[in-house]
């Protein structure tokens, strides 16, 4: 199943990008605290040197607020969708991760935004997290399969 994305839900998320563009690393970093505090088994799918210099959480937001600012022209992340993807790969990355990314994603958006983050935003993101991991879970499933031979 391909999921869309409302208009609705395009305004709101390109509406966060100034936000975003301010707060993104410290709702990466909040994310990925919270993350690995709640699911210490997937900490060791990331660089820990990335993670400690700041590097990782800065890609992240960097990655994030693309993702805000091109919500209405996907086609402009074909190259980010797929380094991204083949990284995942990389580490092992499979669908079932994508869950506990969006649960602690949404929860670090309201943390560091608080009452900007509304249920209206809130819900934005996370119907456009779950537009963009079907895009992922599916680039990720032909690399693995291209790996094995099929």
């Amino acid at each position: 199943m391909t999921r869309t994305l409302s208009d609705q839900t395009i305004a709101t998320v390109k509406a966060t990008a100034p936000a975003l563009r301010e707060h993104g690393v410290e709702i990466t970093s909040a994310m990925y605290k919270r993350m690995f505090a709640n699911n210490p088994d997937v900490k060791d799918m990331f660089d820990q040197a990335a993670q400690e210099s700041g590097e990782q959480p800065k890609r992240l937001a960097a990655a994030i607020l693309a993702y805000a600012e091109n919500i209405d022209k996907l086609e402009n992340l074909g190259g980010p969708v797929m380094r991204m993807a083949q990284r995942h790969v990389e580490t092992l990355v499979k669908p079932e991760h994508y869950p506990i990314v969006a649960e602690n994603l949404l929860a670090a958006i309201k943390e560091v935004l608080g009452d900007a983050a509304s249920d209206a935003v809130l819900a934005a993101w996370g119907e456009a997290y779950w537009v963009l991991a079907d895009i992922l879970i599916a680039k990720e499933a032909e690399i693995y399969a291209e790996q094995a031979g099929g």
